[in-house]
């Protein structure tokens, strides 16, 4: 027996854990699952059927986390223009539940500083800021209504995600997988990426699995050419030695699975087969350089590079591969002042690529199978949060603000939703978020009524005990 079988005989599963050099007991085990897993144990992640004939395959979520202004950039309102500077009307103060409408009686009227134009064939609004999301508008539905239940930031996230502004819900990804399972042979199932220059503070929160098995959590993806970290073996750690010791490992779960039927156990051993081919499949779908200069062009990516275009690229390279759900999480919205340059930076970064990745899916005729979602957490008051000028801006808005949906099923070239004359109040066709993830789980192949987990002896679904079909978005 050589030196190196007579070490492997010792390799525990506490010792891989704590100091074998691949390193994959440290990354999120949960997601990670493989299809050739033991006779006994049930892959938590095979596709599973849908409850009736799906239009869509798989969702890509762009999330623009702080609350974007739907007023400069979907929402149109000739009237907020005219009444610019000025405090508000009494008509609008009348009937208004907020308790800081008194306040806002002293604030002044912010018109936007951008001009709005008609654009596509059913002349949708859409501000300059945004011309390439403009020239995408016959292939995009945008919502002027939606509506949510929590005016601060970290639960309004998480009520986007998850449908519930108590931390620890499932988020929507997990729910997703949850019902479907995944395609992606060699990568997880649900997959988020980040950009901007603020961190996702809620992140665990809003890409967790919540109390449905760990198996269906999203996994961060990384910059560069390592998604997770501790993912390639290190010096000396030789394929056949890493082999022999997730052949151990796996046993040995094998046989726990069989005593006790825990699925944490069935995620754990998919989760190792996952990470170890993940070693190659990982750095593929980050490298992007095998991508044309055209595609590179079109996005506006930069391989090698930390960005939102770089993100929406690998979103149609997770896609392409069976991933079932990608969120994109990208921040610095929260413009409560200077929204003139705050907002200018912000749309310069995702504009191009948010129509890029529309122009590219469909491109490749996978828009009909991937449905896209571009919104954020809220919106933005009509009223300055600021001085009047540079400095202006403004406070956060729950009753009305503006999401955009394409592909998968959905009717482009529409607007839902009307508002009242200064956006905001809905008037005309409100969508709750309930109602957004009801209508998403429905073009998947899922009742939304009917996609549950029993937890603490009551039923859970991600529409709580809400949320009705927004039928205007279906094809």
């Amino acid at each position: 027996m050589t030196l190196e079988d007579r070490q492997s005989l010792f390799e525990t599963r506490r010792h891989f854990f704590r100091d074998c050099g691949v390193g994959l007991g440290k990354i999120a085990l949960g997601s990670l699952l493989a299809r050739s897993l033991p006779a006994a144990v049930k892959n938590p992640m095979a596709p599973k059927p849908p409850q009736f004939a799906a239009k869509a395959k798989s969702v890509i979520y762009l999330f623009m986390a702080g609350g974007p202004s739907h007023l400069d950039m979907y929402s149109y309102k000739p009237k907020l223009q005219e009444l610019d500077g000025q405090t508000p009307p009494e008509s609008f103060m009348k009937g208004k539940r907020f308790a800081f409408m008194e306040r806002m009686a002293h604030q002044k009227m912010l018109g936007s500083p951008w001009k709005f134009s008609r654009h596509g064939q059913a002349g949708t609004y859409i501000s300059e800021l945004l011309p390439r999301i403009a020239s995408t508008v016959d292939d995009i539905a945008v919502i002027n209504t939606m509506k949510t239940e929590n005016f601060n930031h970290a639960p309004a996230k998480v009520f986007a995600h998850t449908g519930s502004i108590v931390p620890g819900r499932p988020s929507m990804g997990a729910w997703i997988t949850y019902g479907l399972g995944s395609e992606a042979d060699n990568l997880p199932g649900f997959v988020a990426l980040q950009s901007g220059p603020r961190g996702p503070r809620n992140g665990p929160l809003i890409w967790g699995s919540g109390f449905l098995p760990t198996a269906y959590q999203g996994v961060p993806f990384l910059p560069g050419t390592e998604p997770v970290f501790n993912l390639a073996s290190q010096p000396g750690v030789t394929p056949a030695r890493q082999q022999r010791a997730l052949d151990a490992i796996r046993d040995l779960n094998t046989m726990r699975f069989e005593e006790t039927g825990d699925d944490e156990i069935a995620t754990r051993i998919a989760a190792y087969e996952t990470a170890f081919r993940m070693q190659t499949s990982g750095p593929d779908l980050m490298n992007l350089g095998g991508e044309s200069k055209a595609t590179l062009d079109l996005y506006g990516a930069e391989p090698g590079k930390t960005s939102f275009a770089n993100n929406c690229l690998l979103a149609r390279r997770l896609v392409e591969r069976g991933v079932r759900c990608v969120q994109l999480y990208h921040t610095d919205w929260d413009h409560h002042a200077s929204i003139k340059s705050g907002m200018e930076k912000v749309c310069r970064e995702v504009d191009r690529p948010s129509a890029a990745l529309v122009q590219d899916l469909k491109q490749r005729g996978l828009l009909d199978q991937t449905l896209v979602i571009w919104g954020g957490e809220f919106g933005r008051t009509p009223l300055s949060d600021g001085e009047k000028g540079q400095a202006a801006g403004r406070n956060h808005h729950i009753d009305a603000y503006s999401t955009w949906l394409a592909g998968g099923g959905t009717k482009g070239g529409q607007t839902i939703g009307e508002t009242d004359e200064i956006g905001f109040h809905a008037v005309v066709d409100p969508v709750h978020v309930h109602d957004l993830h009801a209508t998403m789980l429905h073009l998947l192949g899922i009742d939304h009524l009917k996609l549950t987990y029993r937890f603490q002896g009551r039923d859970f679904r991600l529409t709580d005990v809400a949320g009705k079909l927004v039928r205007k978005l279906l094809a």
